[in-house]
């Protein structure tokens, strides 16, 4: 018995490659194995039957979550976001792109309910993108080291668990300098995310993670069912660190693209509406503005997310003026303003839409 690549099998069975990923990652291709990071399929393998009666897929047996909290995250407004998803997705809008993936609420979204034949996900943030390199090709390792680093922390009292943390920490910034072992740094950045105080990811001039233990009493840090339907839904994705532009390649008139850039801070104090400290000003926001405009020049359907600056400033238009083409809509949301409690509370933010 010989054996054929995923991009042979979909050649021979007119199907995306991402599709048959799918296909051998849910076990439903008799014989099929993973060899290093690429699928492997026997040549006299049976097309399995497609159990989708339509292209959109509707709520999946099993709902993902994203596998870490991330700053800026969507949960709570996917709703208003799923509302905006272009007519034709999954049927001539066959390619969806993220360029700041972060948590990807939204993309897990996608994913579950449409059928794609490409997708495109990056992040600047080399260590975020590794954990989703490592879900989708080596889960069963990293499943191995989540376990065994819960199975350690859990039963702890809080004087152990500070020691265990901030060890596990220190092994974490030696890793970032520069570790070929991306399956203990992907177990590690996991178990600080659902240990450290808020999720938060920050790192100090030296680009070390310097977040403090939360206090956390139970957290989940091997989340074995929710993780495998991540890694899943991953197969065949085009997973890249990189700027948003990079994207440019990729995206066209077939592609479905939201962006989810660091929010415009509402004021001084308001870095914790930003995903990061990474200088992401009024210039990178006019830059992305450009770029928007240039990728819906090719015929892309494109949803953004920023913050409205009316909040806090009545009279800033900033956005109405830089979108002026497009569609602004304002929803609700419950975000932090500032660090102080009174800041905190109902507020708008924007989707922008060019169809």
């Amino acid at each position: 018995m010989g054996f054929i690549s995923a991009k042979e099998a979909a050649e021979k069975w007119d199907i995306s490659q991402r599709r048959v990923a799918i296909l051998c990652a849910e076990n439903r291709i008799s014989g099929a194995m993973m060899v290093g990071n690429m699928w492997i399929i026997p040549d006299d393998a049976q097309k399995p039957e497609d159990a989708r009666a339509v292209r959109f897929l509707g709520k999946s047996n099993l709902a993902v979550k994203p596998f870490v909290k991330w700053a800026g995250g969507k949960a709570q407004i996917l709703n208003n976001i799923r509302s905006c998803y272009p007519l034709g997705l999954g049927e001539k809008i066959t390619k969806y792109a993220e360029p700041f993936v972060g948590g990807g609420a939204v993309l897990f979204d996608v994913l579950s309910r449409y059928e794609l034949k490409e997708v495109y996900i990056s992040d600047i943030n080399s260590e975020l993108i590794k954990a989703y390199i490592s879900i989708r090709d080596n889960l069963e390792e990293l499943l191995a080291a989540l376990s065994t680093l819960e199975q350690d922390y859990l039963p702890l009292d809080m004087e152990k668990r500070k020691g265990y943390y901030y060890a596990k920490r220190d092994r974490f910034n030696v890793l970032i300098m520069g570790s070929e072992n991306k399956v203990e740094l992907a177990s590690l950045f996991i178990f600080l995310n659902k240990t450290c105080f808020n999720g938060l990811y920050r790192v100090n001039s030296k680009g070390r993670f310097n977040v403090p233990m939360g206090s956390y009493k139970n957290p989940t840090i091997c989340d074995e069912e929710n993780l495998r339907e991540v890694s899943k839904r991953l197969q065949g994705v085009n997973i890249v660190c990189g700027d948003y532009k990079e994207s440019a390649k990729f995206i066209d008139s077939k592609t479905f693209v939201y962006f989810d850039p660091p929010y415009r801070p509402l004021s001084v104090t308001s870095s914790f509406t930003a995903y990061s400290q990474d200088g992401f000003g009024d210039k990178e926001q006019i830059e992305l503005a450009r770029f928007i405009d240039e990728m819906s020049a090719k015929g892309a359907a494109i949803v953004a997310s920023n913050s409205d600056p009316r909040n806090t400033d009545k009279n800033d238009d900033f956005f109405d003026k830089l979108y002026a083409k497009h569609k602004i809509r304002r929803i609700d949301a419950t975000r932090m303003i500032n660090s102080v409690a009174e800041g905190r509370g109902k507020i708008t933010e924007l989707l922008i839409a060019n169809y």
